[in-house]
């Protein structure tokens, strides 16, 4: 078994409230997990609203399908313009 964690900081340009961050982040989180083998979690910075840690954890028996599943994760963040990676850090167990 193989269980993979990716965090991401990331910056929220355009974001001028709490609220407007919870939407940007919910609806990444929501695509994220939605008929996938993930979890996802705002892991950090909760109370700041233009910075967010993000974290995506797959488990599988390959970790070539779990680093697909987390890479796909990420890919639903380089997509969009109104928030930007800055650090990602994989782990493996």
């Amino acid at each position: 078994m193989i269980i993979g964690v990716v965090r991401c900081d990331c910056i929220l340009y355009d974001a001028q409230s709490l609220k407007d961050k919870r939407a940007v982040i919910l609806s990444i989180l929501r695509r994220a997990t939605n008929g996938h083998n993930l979890a996802a979690s705002e892991v950090d910075f909760q109370d700041m609203w233009q910075r967010t840690a993000l974290a995506f954890v797959s488990i599988g028996t390959s970790k070539v399908h779990v680093e697909k599943e987390l890479n796909r994760a990420l890919m639903l963040i380089d997509k969009r313009v109104d928030i930007e990676r800055t650090e990602t850090a994989y782990e493996w167990l």
